[in-house]
């Protein structure tokens, strides 16, 4: 698994519980305030494009909360299809990833 969780310090290529939170919340705070943008843009809520992007963004506030709950049952930085580790470097970018690259590009194949 790709989260350190230990209490010794962190590891060489693993990401620890405090910044996978860190990165999570960020995530959390940014797609919240492209909500409320979209709100305030004062577009009709039946807008096809506005209704379509509120829709993309409350699937990644859930994907988010979805990876919270993996940091507090152990289950994060784990593909949820092969359970290999996913390379921190894709949970820096993508905190709340659930695949690995690999089975990624085969769900979307």
């Amino acid at each position: 698994m790709s989260l350190d969780t230990s209490r010794t310090g962190p590891h060489p290529g693993r990401l620890t519980a405090p910044d996978a939170r860190q990165r999570l919340e960020h995530a959390h705070h940014t797609r919240e305030a492209q909500l409320q943008a979209l709100e305030a843009s004062g577009q009709s809520a039946d807008d096809h494009l506005m209704s379509a992007q509120a829709e993309a963004i409350g699937r990644v506030l859930k994907e988010i909360e979805e990876a919270f709950a993996r940091i507090e049952n152990g289950t994060y930085g784990a593909c949820l299809n092969c359970s290999k580790a996913v390379p921190v470097e894709r949970l820096e970018i993508l905190p709340y990833t659930r695949y690995c690259v690999a089975c990624q590009r085969r769900a979307a194949a």
